[in-house]
């Protein structure tokens, strides 16, 4: 909290606990409460804005009204150390004028140049063990006992990892987008790092992109000039097979003629044969 301003917003809880599981979208909540007679902007920020999704990241607390936030941390590979977190949250709140609407709260607003009275609250992240699940009650296994009050009992869940399981299905459910924060001084680096992987992952990418079209090129030039020749050679062969075809049709038809000759110079000369015999 500034050391020249005065509470405008209660937060609820300072600690920003959750169940921490590896591979799975985490929420928990907090809680703005508005005591004052005035309209009462805020914003959150975090030194992880790739890491968590802050909804709505700020907007307007009307007067003697209360307005939650859902923080929801994205999957997690793996577990820190000692499930410490470094972590942390800050909350900006400011007075505004009746007519302003949650479109109109910019980052200037927060500013030591803008004027404002500008109201800080830092809160830290906190890992804590998923909650078990309740172990089953066996129904008479104490005479006069309720299963209900044997649940409540033996359950070690209390209100904020509740709020937070329920949270998190509903969550689950929704397109989550990361909060980004390109005015906030403590999201800069982590900003600037990010960009800076992901253009080196896209310039690789193209690269590799660009050597697999190569390949794919020179294979395809290798495919088509076989295919023609193979077409050219099985040209040739049909022109081949076309002219053996038409020579043997010549032969056959040589054939043909020289034996119908034949025939009418034998019929002839047996006609001459007879005539000659007949005189006699």
């Amino acid at each position: 909290m500034g050391s020249d301003s005065k509470e405008l917003l209660g937060i609820e809880p300072l600690e920003l606990r959750f169940p921490f599981e590896t591979k799975k979208q985490i929420s928990c909540s907090m809680q703005l409460a508005n005591r004052t007679d005035d309209y009462i902007g805020f914003k959150v920020k975090t030194t992880s804005p790739k890491k968590y999704c802050v909804r709505p990241n700020s907007g307007i607390v009307p007067p003697r009204s209360t307005s939650d936030v859902i923080v929801t941390m994205q999957e997690q590979k793996e577990a820190p150390p000692d499930m410490q977190c470094k972590d942390k949250f800050l909350v900006q709140s400011v007075m505004v004028a009746e007519d302003t609407s949650a479109k109109d709260i910019t980052g200037d607003m927060f500013t030591k140049k803008s004027g404002n009275v500008v109201d800080e609250v830092k809160l830290r992240v906190v890992y804590v063990p998923p909650p078990k699940p309740p172990s089953p009650v066996r129904e008479g296994s104490e005479e006069g006992s309720s299963p209900r009050h044997s649940l409540s009992d033996g359950s070690n869940l209390n209100y904020q990892e509740v709020r937070s399981a329920n949270i998190t299905a509903w969550f689950n459910s929704q397109e989550m987008q990361t909060t980004r924060e390109p005015d906030d001084p403590l999201s800069l680096a982590a900003v600037k790092s990010q960009k800076d992987q992901e253009g080196f992952t896209s310039e690789a990418a193209d690269q590799h992109l660009n050597m697999i079209l190569g390949d794919v090129k020179e294979m395809t030039s290798a495919l088509i000039s076989k295919l023609t020749e193979e077409r050219n050679s099985a040209i040739q062969q049909n022109n081949k097979l076309r002219q053996e075809l038409d020579l043997v049709r010549r032969e056959l038809s040589k054939q043909n003629g020289g034996f119908s000759f034949a025939v009418v110079a034998a019929i002839a000369l047996l006609g001459i044969l007879l005539g000659f015999i007949m005189k006699r």
